[in-house]
Protein backbone atom coordinates (compact mmCIF):
# COMPACT_ATOMS: atom_id res chain seq x y z
CA UNK A 1 0.00 0.00 0.00
CA UNK A 2 2.77 2.52 0.32
CA UNK A 3 3.18 4.13 -2.88
CA UNK A 4 -0.71 3.52 -3.35
CA UNK A 5 -0.94 5.52 -0.57
CA UNK A 6 1.62 8.18 -2.09
CA UNK A 7 0.28 8.17 -5.44
CA UNK A 8 -3.56 9.18 -3.96
CA UNK A 9 -1.99 11.98 -1.42
CA UNK A 10 0.06 13.49 -3.94
CA UNK A 11 -2.91 13.86 -6.61
CA UNK A 12 -5.34 14.94 -3.39
CA UNK A 13 -2.75 17.31 -2.49
CA UNK A 14 -2.67 18.87 -5.61
CA UNK A 15 -6.11 19.53 -6.34
CA UNK A 16 -6.53 21.27 -2.69
CA UNK A 17 -3.51 22.91 -3.40
CA UNK A 18 -4.78 24.52 -6.93
CA UNK A 19 -8.05 25.54 -4.62
CA UNK A 20 -5.70 26.92 -2.00
CA UNK A 21 -6.92 30.92 -0.92
CA UNK A 22 -4.23 33.10 -2.15
CA UNK A 23 -3.06 34.21 1.16
CA UNK A 24 0.23 37.22 1.50
CA UNK A 25 0.96 34.89 4.17
CA UNK A 26 0.38 30.93 4.93
CA UNK A 27 -0.38 30.53 8.27
CA UNK A 28 1.76 27.31 8.26
CA UNK A 29 4.65 29.22 7.23
CA UNK A 30 4.31 31.43 10.40
CA UNK A 31 4.13 28.44 12.44
CA UNK A 32 7.01 27.24 10.56
CA UNK A 33 8.94 30.39 11.31
CA UNK A 34 8.00 30.87 14.70
CA UNK A 35 9.55 27.14 15.74
CA UNK A 36 12.68 28.43 13.57
CA UNK A 37 13.23 31.57 15.59
CA UNK A 38 12.35 30.02 19.00
CA UNK A 39 14.94 26.99 17.90
CA UNK A 40 17.35 29.99 17.16
CA UNK A 41 16.33 31.77 20.33
CA UNK A 42 17.05 29.15 22.61
CA UNK A 43 19.48 26.07 21.08
CA UNK A 44 22.33 29.20 19.30
CA UNK A 45 24.73 29.86 21.75
CA UNK A 46 27.80 30.90 18.75
CA UNK A 47 29.68 28.44 19.64
CA UNK A 48 30.86 25.50 16.96
CA UNK A 49 29.14 22.73 18.89
CA UNK A 50 25.77 24.47 18.71
CA UNK A 51 25.87 24.51 15.19
CA UNK A 52 24.52 21.16 14.49
CA UNK A 53 22.53 20.89 17.44
CA UNK A 54 19.88 23.85 16.48
CA UNK A 55 19.82 22.55 12.87
CA UNK A 56 18.99 18.97 14.66
CA UNK A 57 16.91 20.89 16.90
CA UNK A 58 14.69 22.60 14.34
CA UNK A 59 14.42 20.46 11.50
CA UNK A 60 14.63 16.37 12.59
CA UNK A 61 12.73 16.87 15.74
CA UNK A 62 9.72 17.92 13.51
CA UNK A 63 10.23 15.05 11.20
CA UNK A 64 10.50 12.44 13.63
CA UNK A 65 7.29 13.48 15.30
CA UNK A 66 5.79 13.55 11.38
CA UNK A 67 7.09 9.79 10.86
CA UNK A 68 5.61 9.36 14.40
CA UNK A 69 2.07 10.75 13.78
CA UNK A 70 1.93 8.48 10.05
CA UNK A 71 2.47 5.34 11.99
CA UNK A 72 0.82 5.63 14.87
CA UNK A 73 -2.23 6.31 12.80
CA UNK A 74 -1.67 3.74 10.27
CA UNK A 75 -1.84 1.18 13.02
CA UNK A 76 -4.16 2.35 14.99
CA UNK A 77 -7.04 3.70 12.65
CA UNK A 78 -5.46 2.38 9.51
CA UNK A 79 -4.33 3.32 6.40
CA UNK A 80 -7.28 6.10 5.46
CA UNK A 81 -6.24 7.88 8.61
CA UNK A 82 -2.67 7.85 7.29
CA UNK A 83 -3.55 9.06 4.31
CA UNK A 84 -5.68 12.18 5.49
CA UNK A 85 -2.38 12.24 7.42
CA UNK A 86 0.10 12.46 4.09
CA UNK A 87 -2.26 14.83 2.49
CA UNK A 88 -2.62 16.74 5.48
CA UNK A 89 1.17 16.94 5.16
CA UNK A 90 1.81 18.13 1.76
CA UNK A 91 -0.82 20.68 1.80
CA UNK A 92 1.46 22.19 4.40
CA UNK A 93 4.43 21.64 2.48
CA UNK A 94 3.54 22.32 -1.32
CA UNK A 95 3.71 26.30 -2.28
CA UNK A 96 2.75 25.85 -5.91
CA UNK A 97 -0.12 28.34 -6.00
CA UNK A 98 1.64 30.70 -3.72
CA UNK A 99 4.03 31.57 -6.79
CA UNK A 100 2.24 30.47 -9.58
CA UNK A 101 -0.29 33.65 -8.80
CA UNK A 102 3.12 35.76 -9.03
CA UNK A 103 4.20 34.45 -11.87
CA UNK A 104 0.91 34.87 -13.79
CA UNK A 105 0.05 38.25 -12.65
CA UNK A 106 3.52 39.77 -13.86
CA UNK A 107 3.19 37.52 -17.21
CA UNK A 108 -0.80 39.27 -17.52
CA UNK A 109 0.96 42.46 -16.92
CA UNK A 110 3.86 41.79 -19.53
CA UNK A 111 0.70 40.40 -22.20
CA UNK A 112 -1.07 43.54 -21.32
CA UNK A 113 1.73 45.90 -22.17
CA UNK A 114 2.05 46.95 -18.63
CA UNK A 115 5.65 47.13 -18.11
CA UNK A 116 5.68 49.20 -15.27
CA UNK A 117 3.37 47.32 -13.29
CA UNK A 118 5.52 43.92 -14.08
CA UNK A 119 8.35 45.65 -12.39
CA UNK A 120 6.43 46.64 -9.36
CA UNK A 121 5.09 43.44 -8.97
CA UNK A 122 8.65 41.59 -9.71
CA UNK A 123 10.02 43.78 -7.39
CA UNK A 124 7.25 42.82 -4.84
CA UNK A 125 8.19 39.08 -5.40
CA UNK A 126 11.72 39.09 -5.29
CA UNK A 127 12.25 42.07 -2.53
CA UNK A 128 14.51 43.58 -4.48
CA UNK A 129 14.66 46.69 -7.04
CA UNK A 130 13.62 45.88 -10.48
CA UNK A 131 12.79 49.61 -11.88
CA UNK A 132 15.83 49.76 -14.27
CA UNK A 133 15.76 46.16 -15.67
CA UNK A 134 15.33 46.06 -19.19
CA UNK A 135 12.49 43.47 -20.15
CA UNK A 136 14.93 40.58 -21.62
CA UNK A 137 16.43 40.80 -18.25
CA UNK A 138 12.97 41.27 -16.24
CA UNK A 139 11.23 38.03 -18.01
CA UNK A 140 14.59 36.40 -17.33
CA UNK A 141 14.54 36.82 -13.55
CA UNK A 142 10.52 35.67 -13.72
CA UNK A 143 11.97 32.29 -15.20
CA UNK A 144 14.69 31.86 -13.09
CA UNK A 145 12.61 32.96 -9.47
CA UNK A 146 9.65 30.79 -10.93
CA UNK A 147 11.64 27.44 -12.00
CA UNK A 148 13.65 27.68 -8.44
CA UNK A 149 10.52 28.00 -6.97
CA UNK A 150 8.40 24.98 -8.43
CA UNK A 151 11.65 22.90 -7.32
CA UNK A 152 11.56 23.77 -3.75
CA UNK A 153 8.07 24.19 -3.96
CA UNK A 154 6.79 21.47 -5.49
CA UNK A 155 9.57 18.84 -6.94
CA UNK A 156 12.05 19.00 -4.24
CA UNK A 157 9.03 17.94 -1.82
CA UNK A 158 7.69 15.07 -4.46
CA UNK A 159 11.36 13.69 -4.80
CA UNK A 160 11.94 13.47 -0.46
CA UNK A 161 8.15 12.40 -0.28
CA UNK A 162 8.85 9.30 -2.74
CA UNK A 163 12.08 8.29 -1.54
CA UNK A 164 10.68 7.98 1.99
CA UNK A 165 7.79 6.53 1.05
CA UNK A 166 9.52 3.05 0.01
CA UNK A 167 10.21 3.05 3.73
CA UNK A 168 7.03 4.06 4.80
CA UNK A 169 7.82 7.68 6.10
CA UNK A 170 6.91 9.84 3.01
CA UNK A 171 5.49 12.78 5.17
CA UNK A 172 8.69 13.02 7.04
CA UNK A 173 10.51 13.77 3.60
CA UNK A 174 8.21 16.35 3.11
CA UNK A 175 8.74 17.83 6.31
CA UNK A 176 12.52 17.12 6.39
CA UNK A 177 12.73 18.92 3.09
CA UNK A 178 10.56 22.20 3.94
CA UNK A 179 12.14 22.26 7.20
CA UNK A 180 15.51 22.18 5.83
CA UNK A 181 14.76 24.11 2.85
CA UNK A 182 13.67 27.37 5.30
CA UNK A 183 16.51 26.76 7.47
CA UNK A 184 18.92 27.59 5.03
CA UNK A 185 16.95 30.28 4.23
CA UNK A 186 17.50 32.26 7.21
CA UNK A 187 20.85 31.40 7.25
CA UNK A 188 21.28 32.90 3.94
CA UNK A 189 19.80 35.85 4.65
CA UNK A 190 21.77 36.23 7.82
CA UNK A 191 24.65 36.14 6.17
CA UNK A 192 23.40 39.14 4.17
CA UNK A 193 21.45 41.18 6.76
CA UNK A 194 22.57 42.36 10.11
CA UNK A 195 19.05 42.26 11.21
CA UNK A 196 18.66 38.12 11.39
CA UNK A 197 20.58 37.26 14.36
CA UNK A 198 22.14 33.75 13.31
CA UNK A 199 25.80 32.78 14.60
CA UNK A 200 28.61 32.09 11.75
CA UNK A 201 28.22 28.09 13.16
CA UNK A 202 24.60 27.76 12.32
CA UNK A 203 24.93 29.21 9.23
CA UNK A 204 27.27 27.54 7.93
CA UNK A 205 26.02 23.83 9.39
CA UNK A 206 22.40 25.20 7.39
CA UNK A 207 24.41 25.55 4.13
CA UNK A 208 26.20 22.67 4.29
CA UNK A 209 23.36 20.80 5.33
CA UNK A 210 21.09 22.16 2.69
CA UNK A 211 23.24 21.29 -0.26
CA UNK A 212 23.75 18.10 0.65
CA UNK A 213 19.60 17.58 0.85
CA UNK A 214 18.68 20.00 -2.25
CA UNK A 215 21.27 17.77 -4.37
CA UNK A 216 19.81 14.74 -5.31
CA UNK A 217 16.38 16.66 -5.69
CA UNK A 218 17.76 18.87 -8.05
CA UNK A 219 19.41 16.42 -10.07
CA UNK A 220 15.69 14.78 -10.39
CA UNK A 221 14.19 18.20 -11.25
CA UNK A 222 17.17 18.91 -13.74
CA UNK A 223 16.53 15.12 -15.29
CA UNK A 224 12.79 15.91 -15.40
CA UNK A 225 12.84 19.21 -17.12
CA UNK A 226 15.13 17.27 -20.01
CA UNK A 227 13.01 14.82 -20.28
CA UNK A 228 10.41 16.96 -21.15
CA UNK A 229 11.94 19.43 -23.14
CA UNK A 230 14.83 19.05 -25.25
CA UNK A 231 16.80 16.03 -23.75
CA UNK A 232 19.81 16.39 -25.02
CA UNK A 233 20.59 20.59 -24.67
CA UNK A 234 19.13 20.09 -20.95
CA UNK A 235 21.45 17.05 -20.30
CA UNK A 236 24.70 19.25 -22.19
CA UNK A 237 24.19 22.81 -20.41
CA UNK A 238 23.62 20.38 -16.87
CA UNK A 239 27.01 18.86 -17.40
CA UNK A 240 29.16 22.05 -18.69
CA UNK A 241 27.39 23.69 -15.73
CA UNK A 242 28.23 21.12 -13.04
CA UNK A 243 31.91 20.92 -14.46
CA UNK A 244 32.77 24.94 -14.25
CA UNK A 245 30.91 25.41 -11.14
CA UNK A 246 30.83 22.52 -8.38
CA UNK A 247 28.21 22.36 -5.82
CA UNK A 248 25.38 24.61 -6.56
CA UNK A 249 22.45 23.03 -7.03
CA UNK A 250 19.97 25.84 -8.19
CA UNK A 251 22.33 26.08 -11.07
CA UNK A 252 21.83 22.58 -12.01
CA UNK A 253 18.18 23.26 -12.02
CA UNK A 254 18.94 26.83 -14.63
CA UNK A 255 21.21 25.21 -16.68
CA UNK A 256 18.80 21.93 -17.47
CA UNK A 257 15.69 24.83 -17.81
CA UNK A 258 17.72 27.07 -20.11
CA UNK A 259 18.36 23.79 -22.29
CA UNK A 260 15.42 22.03 -22.02
CA UNK A 261 13.32 25.76 -23.83
CA UNK A 262 16.58 27.36 -25.86
CA UNK A 263 16.70 30.24 -23.26
CA UNK A 264 19.69 31.75 -22.03
CA UNK A 265 19.77 32.24 -18.67
CA UNK A 266 22.15 34.07 -15.65
CA UNK A 267 23.08 31.07 -13.93
CA UNK A 268 23.91 28.88 -17.17
CA UNK A 269 26.76 28.14 -19.32
CA UNK A 270 26.18 30.46 -22.20
CA UNK A 271 25.80 28.90 -26.01
CA UNK A 272 25.33 30.52 -28.97
CA UNK A 273 22.16 28.82 -29.81
CA UNK A 274 20.25 30.44 -27.15
CA UNK A 275 17.55 32.85 -27.02
CA UNK A 276 17.20 35.82 -25.55
CA UNK A 277 14.47 35.34 -22.90
CA UNK A 278 11.10 36.48 -24.22
CA UNK A 279 7.57 36.62 -23.70
CA UNK A 280 6.84 33.17 -25.28
CA UNK A 281 9.54 31.76 -22.94
CA UNK A 282 7.25 31.83 -19.87
CA UNK A 283 4.46 30.22 -22.00
CA UNK A 284 7.47 27.50 -22.39
CA UNK A 285 8.36 27.32 -18.75
CA UNK A 286 4.54 26.87 -17.85
CA UNK A 287 4.54 24.01 -19.98
CA UNK A 288 7.48 22.58 -19.03
CA UNK A 289 6.68 23.03 -14.95
CA UNK A 290 2.70 21.43 -15.43
CA UNK A 291 4.48 18.71 -18.15
CA UNK A 292 7.10 17.84 -15.24
CA UNK A 293 4.25 17.34 -12.93
CA UNK A 294 2.52 15.17 -14.80
CA UNK A 295 5.27 12.79 -15.31
CA UNK A 296 5.79 12.59 -11.75
CA UNK A 297 2.01 11.28 -11.38
CA UNK A 298 2.38 8.69 -14.39
CA UNK A 299 5.78 7.35 -12.40
CA UNK A 300 3.81 7.14 -9.08
CA UNK A 301 1.12 5.74 -10.91
CA UNK A 302 3.18 3.28 -12.51
CA UNK A 303 4.70 2.36 -8.89
CA UNK A 304 1.35 1.82 -7.57
CA UNK A 305 0.36 -0.51 -10.54
CA UNK A 306 3.37 -2.62 -9.71
CA UNK A 307 3.10 -2.61 -6.25
CA UNK A 308 -0.69 -3.68 -6.48
CA UNK A 309 0.05 -6.54 -9.42
CA UNK A 310 3.30 -7.89 -7.50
Amino acid sequence: MIFPMSFLSILFALLLEQARPLQPINPVHGSVRNWVSWTLHHFDAGKPQHGWLTWGVAVLLPTVLAAAVHWTLLLTLGWLAAVIFNIAILYSTLGFRQFSHHFTEIRDALDAGDEVLARQLLAKWMHSDASNLPRSEMIRHVIEHSVLSAHRYVFGVFAWYTLLSALGLGPAGAVFYRMAEYFGVIAKRAASSANVMVSPSVQQCAVEAWWSIDWLPARITALGFAFVGSFEEAIARWRQFEESTPRDNDGIVLAATAGAVNVQLGFAIQSSSAQTPQLAHLRAVVGLVWRTVVMWMIFLALLSLARLLG
